[in-house]
């Protein structure tokens, strides 16, 4: 086995991208792609890449490939991850790896039965702000942390997107398809578990896709009895330059932080974050630099050396993200048939 080759199966979005840029920054050889159906897609990847197209996902899994990575349909990561598993290949998927409790527990048995890796790009935690709100959240400079907010807007742009983007089955729905990053913040920037959760999601557009809803709001209730609100849309305007107007805000009983992901359309289209303290008056921060990648850590984790996003993680951020979307209380300005009405 070359365990500096590497393969991708499945490459339903372009997210996939953020791995075989890093590994083949860090020297790391792509053997092959294949994607049996979203075929423009993979021509644009692999062209940008110069990645050899396959047509036999099996030649992706020989001798010469220790780690697979995988964008394939959400529902369908947990069947390459199992064949992974089979086949004692490592591998790394965007998220959601999966999209229910009961592949959820198939992921759980993967991670706690096996020896391969799974990795999950959780990429926010790689952002200067959030580096930068961090370092600052275990320096103790906003006090004790009492509520956090997170708003996750995107572009949607109907026609750009594959039919099962709008399937709640094959995508997982708005809920576990974006939050998954937002409860892997919680976590993270806390040091503490989700102890309760409820939320509700709304339908307002595309009544052609009944099981798409484009609007949610969760409340959080972690440990230490700190409150968060989690907040995600697919209506950020089309004219945007940006995917969306993400935003995370944290009240502490010494100071008040505000992180603009996207930038300021005034000001620049990099990470921004402000703060204000009890003794200090607003200010912009001056961000940590970031060297680190998601893949380097992955790839530490594989060494078994020193890491960021554990196996733990991976599992604490799905769970909860499954939760609230079995949680979550429907509510659509379209007429609901009779029969799912009664139901």
């Amino acid at each position: 086995m070359d365990k500096r080759a590497f393969s991708i199966i499945g490459c339903q979005h372009e997210h996939i991208g953020i791995f075989i840029e890093e590994m083949l920054g860090l020297g790391y050889e792509c053997v092959g792609i294949y994607e049996k159906e979203n075929k423009a897609l993979l021509a644009s990847v692999a062209n940008k890449y110069n990645l050899p197209i396959v047509e036999d996902k099996e030649t992706l899994l020989d001798q010469r490939v220790a780690i697979v990575g995988s964008s394939a349909i959400n529902n369908q990561k947990i069947d390459i991850i199992e064949l992974c598993a089979e086949r004692g290949k490592h591998i790394m998927v965007d998220k959601p790896a999966v999209t229910n409790r009961q592949d959820y527990k198939r992921l759980q048995a993967i991670i706690n039965q096996t020896n391969i890796e799974v990795g999950m790009l959780l990429t926010e935690r790689y952002q200067p702000a959030l580096r930068t709100l961090k370092r600052y959240l275990e320096n103790g400079e906003l006090g004790q942390i009492v509520n956090i907010g997170i708003r996750k807007p995107h572009k949607l742009r109907p026609s750009t997107r594959p039919e099962w983007h709008f399937s709640k089955e094959q995508c997982g729905g708005l809920v576990i398809d974006l939050f998954v990053h937002d409860f892997d913040l919680l976590r993270w920037l806390t040091g503490v578990e989700v102890v309760d959760l409820d939320g509700i999601i709304s339908k307002n557009i595309l009544p052609e896709y009944p099981s798409f809803y484009d609007t949610a709001s969760v409340q959080v209730l972690l440990k230490g009895n700190i409150l968060a609100q989690l907040y995600a849309d697919w209506h950020t305007p089309e004219a945007s330059e940006t995917y969306g107007d993400g935003r995370v805000f944290v009240v502490g009983t010494k100071g008040y932080a505000e992180l603009r992901l996207s930038g300021d359309p005034l000001i620049t289209n990099e990470n921004l974050m402000f703060l204000v303290t009890h003794e200090n008056q607003a200010k912009r921060v001056e961000l940590d630099i970031v060297k680190e990648k998601i893949t380097e850590d992955f790839l530490r984790r594989i060494k078994g050396e020193q890491i960021g996003i554990t196996h733990q993680d991976i599992l604490a951020a799905t769970k909860a993200t499954i939760e609230a979307d079995e949680r979550v209380k429907k509510y659509t300005a379209f007429e609901v048939p009779i029969l799912e009405r009664e139901l």
